[in-house]
């Protein structure tokens, strides 16, 4: 069997490659394997990364969109050129691993009143929409993630974003949902929404975001 790597370069987060053994197959004697490499966008981000293939003989770079290679099983050569598949190329190569991948999750965006864990009226009005996304789930799992801006020190905005996030999972808990299904962390001022310098007042960063699966 040929020696195949796959190398990601630069991942963003949530960048996917998918590597499968599609039905392609030589037409010689020997019947030969051949294997299709792509990189597909993130399902829920869209957001695409980077990954090198790479045989003893070379490699190929697959840098944009549904970018794709072929790697001839036992043989001493490198990967094919880059062309980029077609949704119905990716469907059928791909398709049933992508069906198998968990839906991405619900996300919902709260927002509280400067310096204070207290929830807009706005954002309070939505959580009989988060209650109805959680129940259409037979075991969900929320996650609730608090922010800042960036008025005030790094180690009071981590409080300040726990604190928020406790106190939406306290309403959630409190509207009916198990708190064992919930899962509280603070990003603080370190994950803004709003790119600001530090001490600057900005409503958009002061937030909790919510996924539910």
């Amino acid at each position: 069997m040929s020696q195949l790597s796959v190398i990601g370069l630069a991942w963003l987060p949530a960048a996917m490659l998918v590597v499968a053994c599609g039905p392609l197959r030589l037409a010689s004697p020997s019947h030969m394997k051949t294997e299709t490499v792509a990189l597909l966008p993130d399902s829920e981000s869209g957001v695409v990364g980077r990954a090198r293939v790479s045989t003893t003989a070379g490699s190929a770079e697959l840098s944009a969109a549904r970018d794709s290679t072929e790697v001839i099983e036992g043989v001493y050569q490198p990967p094919g050129p880059v062309t980029t598949l077609g949704e119905a190329d990716v469907q059928r190569l791909f398709g049933d691993a992508l069906a198998a991948l968990p839906a991405p999750p619900t996300r919902f965006t709260l927002r509280f009143r400067f310096e204070s864990d207290e929830l807009t009226d706005e954002s309070r009005a939505l959580v009989p929409v988060i209650l109805r996304a959680v129940t259409e789930h037979p075991v969900p799992d929320v996650v609730v993630v608090g922010h800042t801006d960036t008025t005030g020190t790094t180690q009071s905005n981590f409080e300040l974003g726990l604190k928020r996030a406790i106190s939406v999972r306290n309403l959630l808990v409190g509207a009916g949902l198990d708190a064992g299904a919930i899962e509280v962390i603070s990003h603080g001022e370190k994950d803004l929404l709003i790119q600001t310098p530090d001490e600057t007042l900005e409503p958009r960063n002061r937030r909790v975001e919510i996924a539910v699966r």
